[in-house]
């Protein structure tokens, strides 16, 4: 293929697309009216024409929303991808590629955002599509998105949205780069004032939060967000390997969970130790992710199609790897077990896959 055609098969950065039918904010800010009815879609859904004053080109609002669309066309950082809508201009979708070197690594994590009617005024409302999952102190279950920049966490005044300077593409810039880091732990208010007495509970938050990115991969490669179906295809075809390659890594003590890839031995570490509740989970999830990752072409090699333990990192019976009893079951275990049941998924075994209920 030549360099024009892999360009023509790339997933265009930023790009305006119709099908806004699944958009968090589709009906915010007004809904179907006798004289502003729903338009029916070819796939039986329905869109809203949305706000009058959407359909004013002259309006203040309106020139600052394109100009919106010229910087991130011409700013994006590699790993963002947006998508605004034809009709509804106040409306876009971002996805953002959690970074290397923190327990985000390789995933995939889609925001919807909407532009108030007095923008810039107010900085865009965002909404995190979670999946039920809380995977970070900014993020909530229910999509709420703390920020400072969005006015919706705690900051200074200059780390507050001004209305003459903020943009769009700091808000997914922060929420990337701040949000999505290497420590999440130390997001929550508090916890950074006496950081060296958090370090255990740091260390759970963030093998939690590398758990939970996973499941999102699965739920998201299940589900996935309209007019990104490719990017979540393709992303996960190209990365399953690395990203298997990383778990077995974690579950053996040869990198620190979040930190694959950094330059080690690919020796166990005794130095390096991760938490019983951390494997039984992996060992649970491991096949899912394998099953959905080979439904998206990946080629698995045989190392990484199964969960290795080596006998060094695996701890005496009922006891973790400090020695101490291990409790029968933990909350956040419940949790997964919880949403796996709801989500209608089976246990995998050799030549099966995963069911996901429709209505889910």
């Amino acid at each position: 293929m030549s360099l024009i055609s892999e360009k023509q098969e790339r997933f265009l950065q930023f790009d305006v697309v119709s099908d806004d039918s699944d958009h968090s904010y589709l009906n915010h800010w007004n809904k179907p009216t006798k004289n502003k009815k729903a338009i029916n879609n070819n796939n039986g859904t329905t869109t809203s024409d949305g706000p009058d004053w959407l359909s004013n080109a002259s309006s203040g609002v309106h020139k600052k929303i394109m100009k919106e669309w010229k910087v991130l066309e011409k700013n994006l950082p590699e790993d963002i991808y947006v998508r605004v809508y034809e009709r509804r201009i106040d409306l876009l979708r971002a996805a953002i590629v959690g970074p290397a070197g923190t327990p985000y690594h390789d995933g995939l994590f889609v925001f919807d955002l909407a532009f108030p009617p007095d923008y810039p005024a107010r900085p865009p409302l965002v909404h995190y599509r979670s999946f039920g999952l809380r995977i970070n102190p900014n993020l909530y279950a229910n999509g709420k998105v703390c920020l400072s920049l969005l006015n919706t966490w705690l900051g200074s005044r200059n780390e507050k949205w001004n209305p003459g300077e903020s943009t769009v593409l700091q808000v997914l810039v922060s929420i990337q780069g701040l949000v999505l880091n290497k420590s999440p732990y130390f997001n929550e208010p508090g916890t950074a004032l006496l950081p060296g007495r958090k370090t255990k509970k740091s260390m759970a938050y963030t093998e939690n939060a590398f758990i939970l990115s996973c499941t999102t991969m699965v739920y998201l490669l299940r589900r996935p967000a309209k007019n990104f179906e490719p990017l979540i295809t393709a992303h996960f075809r190209d990365r399953a390997t690395h990203i298997l390659s990383a778990c077995n890594a974690y579950m053996n003590s040869r990198a620190v969970v979040g930190c694959y890839g950094e330059a080690r031995s690919g020796q166990s570490d005794p130095e390096i130790k991760v938490s019983k509740n951390f494997k039984v989970l992996m060992k649970s999830w491991y096949p899912h992710m394998v099953a959905v990752f080979k439904e998206t072409g990946a080629s698995l090699g045989h190392s990484v199609e199964q969960l290795v333990v080596d006998q060094k990192t695996t701890s005496s019976k009922g006891r973790n790897s400090d020695g101490k009893k291990n409790k029968k079951s933990s909350g956040f275990g419940k949790v997964i077990g919880i949403l796996k049941r709801f989500l209608g998924f089976k246990k995998v075994g050799t030549g099966k896959g995963i069911k996901v209920n429709s209505s889910s």
